[in-house]
């Protein structure tokens, strides 16, 4: 079994535009159940607000709640599912990274704090806000569903004030969001990238130091202003989410995983696995069977 990848094209198929899409969360879950109702991933930036209901949403193997007010933000490659009331309302819209880049050209997607780092909380909790952007949310479904000029003008305006907004009450909740302001930040994506790159086959901070051009212990000063742990917890955090995405991929083949993320010896793997996650791998895949 493999996790789904979803690519935009899959949803509204008939539609010639396929960088935008945007629904109420009651009709996407309709129209796209048989796509969400298990584990998987997608190819574009997803924002969905909750306004009435409950559940949890699992996130990269993290479960958050869904309550009124919940608001959430997935980056590309993300693993997630949700189980939801019947009761549940809301609005959602996702978009690639080429729509955002085609109109915002000098504003980077990755500059806001929830899409900046996988590390970040991927979630806001709204009170007083709530009603505010549920207003945003409906007007960019109001303006997809009409042709007037400048429509994507518009729901790009929207977006991005959603965006906006969003991170200034992020930083006001979030007290490690304010780091994206750092001097740090820019050293820590750079980590993140060589990481992404190279996390398989390295595991010493020591050589991620070296490539930095920083000295190791400079470069755990980073981590933990930015993310509040070590370098080696950001790099083994990114083998066992890999390791959690693989085992669901592929259910059994534990030993394989570990080979392919870099330890020959699958015991020492599955020793490491449960220190790191609190759970076997087994125990683990168990919950997704």
């Amino acid at each position: 079994m493999k996790t789904a990848i979803l690519d935009i094209k899959q949803f509204e198929p008939g539609e010639t535009r396929k960088e935008f899409y945007t629904n109420t969360i009651e009709n996407h879950l309709i129209t796209n159940h048989r796509n969400i109702h298990k584990p998987h991933k997608h190819n574009f930036y997803l924002t969905v607000l909750f306004t009435q209901g409950s559940g949890i949403h699992e996130i990269d193997f993290t479960t958050y709640t869904v309550k009124p007010g919940s608001l959430f933000f997935l980056n590309p490659g993300q693993t997630h599912h949700w189980e939801l009331s019947d009761d549940i309302r809301g609005y959602i819209f996702f978009h690639t990274q080429a729509f955002y880049d085609l109109h915002y050209n000098r504003i980077k997607i990755h500059n806001y704090p929830f899409f900046y780092s996988v590390q970040n909380a991927p979630f806001l909790y709204l009170d007083n806000d709530a009603t505010d952007f549920e207003s945003l949310f409906r007007e960019i479904l109001k303006e997809n569903q009409n042709e007037a000029v400048l429509k994507m003008q518009k729901i790009l305006s929207l977006i991005d004030q959603i965006y906006i907004d969003s991170t200034r009450l992020y930083i006001e909740k979030n007290a490690t969001a304010t780091a994206v302001q750092h001097s740090y930040a820019l050293r820590f994506q750079e980590l993140e990238r060589l990481i992404e790159k190279h996390y398989k086959s390295e595991k010493s901070p020591s050589q991620y130091a070296e490539w930095l051009n920083v000295s190791p212990k400079h470069l755990n000063r980073i981590t933990q202003s930015m993310v509040g742990k070590t370098t080696s917890d950001v790099i083994l955090d990114r083998v066992f989410l890999e390791a959690k995405r693989e085992l669901i991929r592929f259910k059994n083949n534990f030993a394989e995983i570990a080979t392919a993320l870099g330890y020959d010896d699958y015991a020492y793997f599955s020793r490491l696995f449960k220190k790191k996650c609190g759970e076997t791998p087994s125990s683990f895949i168990n919950r997704y069977r």
